[in-house]
């Protein structure tokens, strides 16, 4: 290539034509930024910041508590998905704001950063501190009300998307204070899923309860058929947080060892205070879990009191142990992993302004916390060993027994690491595969020799490896890590991902980098030994490779449920609600659906998204039907030209009379209350005057639908289709619904409401269908096993995630400790809760 002229003209850009000037720029309004952008705001648009707009919430419910304004919150999922969280604190307030002219409650729930956490004294301690918390939730909501009880009066406002759909209003009286917030996330935002997880919710509520001794919350999913609130109130706190922690495990130490403190400090200039609560206690188990908490915001990526609390463990153990000769020469040096084995421990601190590394609040990164931690953990500790040197003792002895059996894993972990570089590398029994770049790398782990040469015929080659185990691993949550290593099933598989074992910080020996495969999947029987393996598998990544755990590398295989035939129709089928898709799509072939009034005939490709409406209906309606009334009755209630449906259920019950009002409006809820006499709005109540009743007592309960909105929805889209929205059953027919028309076998039925076609839908659909239920891997042929299970255009796969590493270790060590009475007690509790046992 020839050098360029040195005196040729620089080359010409090719105008565009347009220029850039300051109408070239733009600025987001209000919520559109959040809206925009929500991984700005509440960490993304997954399944964890689904959840995350619960705590952000429910921390305005916990800051009042704080405060000292709230002993109860109440947190109810609804059949149509969404969501409310009550409490009895003072209620956000409703009064006009003097400089920007609108009601408290707006500003704080559609300006960004605007509340009552930036030193106004509304808060000392608080977990909100941007501002952006709450009116993120409104934003990212499909809708979203609060209803706020506060000088006597209830105030209720509405918005959708972060925008006002209804100005605040006095709806009735209020006998106390609180704030009530219902919301349904929004689909548009949350592509993945818009479901609540119970267990998820349970778990953080739990939590909250620990860490605010004192306060009740109450928890009802209504989704299932029958719901069963929880209740949590916990009167000594973080202590019994701890002793829970322990459950199944055998304590070194009877009593927890509690270090609590006040503090002030100074911060840019700024006095600030901070409260500090540490408790530990050790146990007899190989493993260790310290969980941190900042005003009651969970820090999983822990920060600097984490740093602060584990440096003055550390140093508090080896200052004791070598000043009571408790460590002899020949003994191994301690290190901070030596003496978190077995620990289990709460850090919380309440900081009057802390600083995080995100609005998520995962990391606490206060400087001066670190101090104040490891000073007062040092002190605490060392008190305590002073007080009661048998703990001390018991303590030091297993951190030494910790440091040998280190020892040990580390001479083990070298006889492996030389036996891969001697023998050739990789185990025999491995079929490996032949790309090298593991990000498109999967391994399948595989339960015995007969399935393992099923999926070795049947992978793709190029990219699926295959590694058979035989019979069951050990169980690495009540062996020492040395004896765990002798194992050669575990061996083989620490081999085979090439990532190396390790648990902590001072263990270098793990990385996660050098991962093989970037997918390892289980794939098991779905029977109990097949489930016995799977948790024994997951027991040892979980302890020894939780890196490739938290990096998303694990998944487990979800081989199909079903097996169905009908004619020439086979299909494996994933789980019941697929089955029930089916159903409801076997039943439509086949099929002409009409209406009996002018034979109007339904397109066929009208009929499965007619279904579709219905059984979404049907299953929105266990919310009405829950509360006395039926839902056809009550979907006759719709308004004619908008379909809108009654806000308000009112159930009344004398003596053995039952009888239910529909009330539509706020205003008719509030009449309601005043014909009825009650004390107090949207609550029970048997008299106003509190005079003794004559004859028998009534008891009247109001029940929100927040149901509805989705009900009027699907009424509109059924209207629209050209199905008559009236569903209460009639003496005439009103569809005709006839199976196989225009041959010998057709067969005509008359049906007498809407609600009736789904219902005749899924009988048909029933008809000459064979349902097997599918357990094992070895049942399917290489072909079949691929297509089913390890095909990526079919196959399903589950991520293995630690969302909550407390409920996680509890569960390991529930199902895998030495303790067997919780086991016990734990299968007796869930036995009726097993659809499917293999025996």
């Amino acid at each position: 290539m020839s050098a360029p002229d040195e005196a040729s003209p620089a080359p010409k850009i090719p105008a565009t034509g347009d220029t850039y000037d300051a109408s070239k720029l733009g600025k987001l309004e209000g919520l559109e930024a959040v809206r925009k952008k929500p991984g700005m705001y509440i960490g993304g648009t997954d399944e964890r910041a689904l959840h995350h707009c619960v705590s952000e919430v429910l921390d305005n419910s916990v800051d009042e508590h704080l405060a000292g304004h709230c002993k109860k919150i109440e947190v109810t999922i609804h059949v149509d998905g969404s969501i409310s969280v009550r409490d009895d604190g003072r209620g956000i307030p409703v009064d006009i704001h003097p400089q920007y002219k609108i009601p408290g409650v707006e500003m704080v729930l559609t300006t960004l950063h605007s509340g009552g956490k930036y030193g106004q004294g509304g808060y000392k301690f608080s977990g909100g501190t941007h501002g952006v918390g709450a009116k993120c939730v409104n934003a990212v909501s499909e809708w979203f009300e609060v209803e706020v009880s506060r000088g006597g009066q209830v105030h209720h406002m509405t918005f959708e998307r972060g925008k006002t759909t209804k100005k605040l209003e006095v709806i009735g009286k209020a006998k106390g204070t609180g704030t009530l917030i219902t919301f349904k996330p929004d689909p548009e935002i949350f592509k993945e899923t818009t479901v609540f997880k119970a267990d998820k919710i349970s778990q953080r509520l739990r939590e909250l309860a620990f860490l605010n001794s004192g306060l009740e919350i109450v928890f009802t999913d209504e989704r299932p058929s029958e719901p069963k609130p929880e209740r949590y109130f916990y009167k000594d706190g973080v202590v019994e947080f701890v002793k829970q922690l322990n459950q199944g495990k055998t304590a070194l130490h009877p009593q927890p060892v509690r270090i609590a403190k006040e503090t002030q400090t100074e911060i840019d200039g700024k006095k600030a205070e901070v409260h500090l609560e540490v408790v530990l206690q050790y146990n007899d188990s190989f493993n260790d879990l310290v969980l941190c908490y900042t005003n009651t915001i969970h820090n999983p990526d822990g920060g600097t009191h984490l740093s602060g609390f584990r440096s003055a463990l550390t140093r508090a153990i080896n200052q004791f142990a070598k000043a009571n000769n408790l460590l002899k020469d020949k003994d191994p040096q301690i290190t901070g992993d030596d003496v978190r084995e077995g620990l289990a421990a709460v850090i919380a601190i309440k900081h009057s302004d802390p600083k995080f590394e995100s609005q998520t609040k995962v990391k606490l990164l206060s400087p001066e916390v670190e101090s104040i931690v490891g000073s007062a953990t040092y002190e605490g500790l060392m008190f305590a060993f002073e007080s009661t040197p048998s703990i001390a003792k018991r303590i030091i002895d297993k951190s030494l027994m910790a440091a040998r059996a280190r020892e040990a894993a580390r001479k083990a972990r070298e006889t492996i690491r030389k036996g891969a570089l001697s023998g050739g590398g990789l185990p025999g029994k491995l079929a490996d595969c032949s790309e090298k770049d593991p990000q498109v790398c999967e391994l399948y782990i595989v339960e015995g020799d007969s399935a393992g040469g099923s999926a070795k015929q049947g992978r793709d080659r190029r990219y699926q490896a295959i590694l058979p185990l035989r019979g069951k691993l050990i169980n690495s949550e009540k062996a020492q890590l040395d004896k765990v290593l002798s194992n050669e099933e575990i061996r083989t598989l620490i081999t085979a991902i090439g990532t190396g074992i390790g648990t902590g910080e001072d263990d270098a020996s793990f990385n996660a980098e050098k991962a093989r495969y970037h997918k390892v999947i289980i794939m098991t029987d779905a029977d109990v030994d097949g489930s016995h393996i799977r948790t024994l598998l997951l027991t040892f990544l979980y302890r020894q490779m939780k890196g490739i755990i938290e990096r998303g590398y694990v998944y487990i295989a979800q081989p199909p449920l079903y097996k169905i035939k009908r004619k020439k129709r086979e299909q494996y089928v994933d789980n019941d609600e697929q089955l029930n898709r089916i159903l409801l799509e076997l039943g439509s072939e086949d099929i002409v659906l009409s209406r009996a009034a002018d034979n109007h005939v339904f397109a066929p490709a009208q009929i499965d998204p007619i279904v579709e409406m219905l059984a979404a209906l049907e299953k929105l309606g266990h919310g009405i039907t829950r509360h006395g009334a039926q839902l056809a009755e009550y979907l006759d209630q719709h308004d004619a030209g908008t379909h809108e449906l009654p806000r308000y259920l009112a159930r009344i019950r004398e003596g053995n009379k039952e009888s239910h009002r529909f009330l539509r409006t706020d205003k008719d809820r509030a009449a309601f209350v005043a014909e009825m006499g009650l004390d107090v709005d949207a609550t029970t109540a048997a008299s106003a005057n509190g005079a003794a009743p004559v004859g028998p007592q009534r008891r009247v309960t109001i029940h929100e639908i927040f149901e509805a909105n989705e009900m009027t929805k699907l009424l509109k889209a059924l209207a629209h289709a050209g199905v008559e929205t009236k569903f209460a059953v009639t003496e005439t027919a009103r569809y005709v619904f006839t199976e196989n028309p225009g041959t010998k076998s057709e067969l005509k039925t008359e049906l007498h409401s809407p609600l009736e076609i789904i219902t005749q839908i899924r009988a048909n659909g029933r008809k000459g269908l064979s349902i097997q239920r599918y357990k094992g891997l070895g049942e399917m042929n290489p072909k079949q096993l691929y297509e089913t299970t390890m095909d990526p255009d079919k196959r399903r796969l589950l991520k293995v995630n630690i969302n909550d590493a407390a409920k996680a270790d509890a569960l390991f060590t529930l199902l895998m400790g030495e303790e067997v009475a919780p086991r016990r007690q734990f299968i007796e509790d869930n036995a009726l809760n097993v659809q499917y046992l293999d025996v």
